[in-house]
């Protein structure tokens, strides 16, 4: 007999990065998954043969367009009438996405509550590690390192051939979603752009990496001889670059979470966010946690971040220590995560 799970879970790159651990367990107790997710991120579902994504375009059902979003919802509907399940788990805090699920039959419902402590993310603890105990069942003192990041099992092939370097990859851009750019989040641009020379001086090969939302971040490095690739690559694609390179760099945002499924080094910047949170708990990480000093961090409530102009959690990362950092780990790849706090 064949058992189905339905898991609700919109939003960006990291909120789908961090149910995939939990759903690969479903997985592995014998379900077949589905899952009900925005056109954003269904190309990170496709590199997982065990997953059968359903796509909504979340664009328009969070639109201004109320006649765009009824479609939508009548669309999934359509998709999901007659439809039986298991389990049918709605990984989100609004209620609104209930709405989706109307035609579902499922024997069992899991939905996230801000009311009932089985099923709220508990704050400060590692996503990953509270799916899996919401969606599987997990005891509280289940460690969050033991929730790896789940590799994809089909990738296509890598879209820029190694040159013979140590290649290194900085996504400067980021931390801009269907809803809000979240600003703070982000290293200064004039940091990475020293970084770039560090790393350049050294011989080691630097490419740059982002989505189309990301070519703002070009002109500042015009006059270094960096490879960019920023909106060139589908999502996949980007995985399998990051296969291929010796080290990613950035701060919390998309290109973390995909870098963190591969098994490349990454180096982690945080500041705002806490890394207790979305660090990939795997070998081959570190997380650089700005602002130690600051009374202020964190400031994300998981809604909204402080009003704050100096953003001095990350600018108290310096380009020295991130370049140490990604030396660390270019001398030491299967190194355990860490977490350094600045």
């Amino acid at each position: 007999m064949t058992h189905k799970a339905l898991i609700v879970k919109l939003g960006a790159i990291g909120d789908v990065a961090s149910v995939l651990p939990a759903a690969r367990m479903l997985y592995q107790s014998g379900m077949e998954i589905d899952w009900l997710c925005g056109k954003t991120v269904a190309p990170l579902l496709s590199c997982y043969s065990w997953v059968s994504p359903i796509v909504v375009d979340d664009e328009l059902l969070f639109g201004d367009r109320k006649a765009s979003a009824l479609w939508q919802i009548m669309r999934t509907w359509g998709r999901l009438i007659g439809s039986s399940y298991d389990l049918c788990a709605i990984l989100q805090y609004d209620c609104r996405y209930r709405i989706l699920t109307l035609p579902v039959c499922a024997r069992r419902w899991i939905a996230l509550s801000q009311q009932l402590r089985a099923f709220k993310l508990v704050s400060e603890r590692h996503h990953s590690a509270e799916f899996a105990r919401i969606l599987c069942g997990l005891k509280d003192e289940y460690c969050a390192h033991n929730i790896a990041p789940v590799a994809p099992d089909r990738l296509p092939p890598n879209p820029m051939e190694p040159q013979g370097k140590i290649r290194i990859a900085l996504a400067p851009g980021g931390a801009r979603n269907l809803l809000s750019d979240d600003a703070q989040r982000r290293w200064p641009l004039d940091s990475y752009y020293t970084l770039a020379q560090i790393l350049l001086d050294k011989g080691y090969e630097v490419v740059l990496s982002g989505g189309p939302g990301d070519i703002w971040v070009e002109p500042r490095f015009s006059d270094l001889p960096v490879e960019s690739r920023i909106a060139q690559w589908s999502i996949p694609q980007t995985l399998a670059f990051y296969q291929s390179c010796d080290c990613v760099v950035t701060h919390d945002t998309g290109p973390l979470h995909l870098a963190g499924l591969v098994e490349c080094g990454l180096v982690g910047l945080f500041g705002p966010t806490a890394p207790s949170k979305a660090l990939p708990r795997r070998k081959g990480v570190i997380g650089l946690w700005g602002g130690e000093r600051l009374a202020c961090r964190p400031c994300y409530d998981g809604r909204s971040f402080a009003k704050c102009e100096w953003n001095g959690c990350m600018i108290s990362i310096s380009p020295q220590r991130v370049a140490a950092a990604v030396e660390s780990l270019l001398a030491n790849k299967g190194a355990e995560w860490q977490v350094i706090s600045l």
